[in-house]
């Protein structure tokens, strides 16, 4: 049976090779249990240095659904909600998470994946402004995602704006990083890692999508923002007892540059694509610079292609056209990209 060539998602394949090395040599060594072994240690010093945030608070989760939810819960009260673009991970592709535990989205109109800071300050204005808002959802944090569910990417000038009015309306910021590697790659990013560590109350640093078997590490910044963290993420069935296990995969990942070589490699890969397709002269649906491509095909692009190529479907905006997303990776074999290609 012929494969379809593989570029629907990012989290496709298993590990980078020195992941998959590291665990084979620690393999039978004994390690104490829920993240207390000096391997996930070094792996939150190492963090620190990258965000230059020395006195922050690292915790390793298993996935991305999982760390929303968990860190929103934790950050809010009873009676607060959270902001999120109509696109964002949290109002569309998780089932009602963040609402299971309590909590409402409350979504706002966006530009290309992007909540803009005029947006958020008529929201918190409106809120404010509302006579009846004791019994309105209190908007408490603003969730921003970088890059965007469009693959986009927040200008440090646009993430300064946005917490500055954040914080001066008295809530928390909280940036979700699933695909952070391919962010910091882009050439045309400008948000390092301790520029998130300054402007966020907390953020996530994603392993699953870029080069990890799993896991994702929560940042906050200053310490004890959400005392007792490790025990609500018990409470909430999300503790590995083998915590060692996520916490050496992020060790490997931040030594070295590998996380960085894993957004890069994704990145350069994504560029050959995406030259290619502006060359054949496809119709790109969203003007995204990391490793998401949208592509709006026709119905004969759309049979064709999806015939031999494994892609996303997005959404189909009339009768006459799709949608679909390529995805490249950490993984994408130069092979596939050729044969891609030349397909076109």
């Amino acid at each position: 049976m012929n494969q379809k060539l593989p570029f629907a998602s990012d989290y496709q394949e298993g590990a980078h090779p020195d992941i998959l090395k590291a665990l084979a040599d620690i393999n039978l060594t004994p390690h104490a249990g829920y993240g207390t072994d000096e391997i996930s240690a070094s792996a939150r010093e190492k963090i620190r240095a990258a965000c230059n945030a020395p006195r922050a608070d690292v915790f390793f989760l298993a996935g991305g659904t999982q760390t929303n939810a968990v860190v929103i819960s934790a950050c809010l009260k009873p009676y607060q909600g959270v902001f999120a673009a109509e696109s964002g991970h949290v109002s569309l592709h998780e089932a009602g998470a963040i609402e299971h535990g309590g909590h409402k989205v409350m979504t706002l109109p966006q530009k290309d994946g992007k909540l803009s800071a005029e947006t958020l300050r008529k929201a918190f204005a409106t809120f404010e402004q509302d006579e009846n808002k004791e019994h309105m959802v209190m908007p408490g944090m603003v969730y921003l995602s970088q890059p965007t569910e469009y693959g986009t990417l927040y200008s440090l000038s646009e993430l300064k704006e946005i917490s500055r009015l954040t914080h001066a309306a008295g809530a928390l910021l909280y940036v979700d990083g699933a695909r952070l590697a391919y962010a910091l790659a882009c050439p045309s990013n400008d948000v390092s890692l301790a520029d998130l560590a300054e402007l966020c109350d907390a953020f996530y640093i994603g392993g699953t999508k870029c080069g990890a078997l799993f896991g994702e590490a929560v940042v906050f910044p200053q310490p004890d923002t959400v005392p007792h963290f490790f025990t609500i993420i018990k409470q909430n069935g999300a503790l590995l007892a083998k915590g060692f296990v996520t916490g050496l995969q992020f060790d490997t990942l931040f030594t070295d540059g590998l996380y960085e070589r894993c957004g890069q490699h994704a990145i350069a890969a994504a560029k050959r694509i995406r030259d290619a397709l502006t060359e054949k002269h496809y119709t790109f649906a969203i003007d995204s610079p990391t490793n998401q491509l949208f592509l709006l095909l026709d119905r004969e692009q759309e049979a064709r292609l999806t015939e031999a190529v494994d892609m996303s479907f997005w959404e189909r905006p009339d009768e006459e056209h799709v949608i679909m997303r390529i995805a490249s990776s950490w993984a994408t074999k130069d092979e596939d990209v050729d044969a891609l290609i030349a397909l076109l």
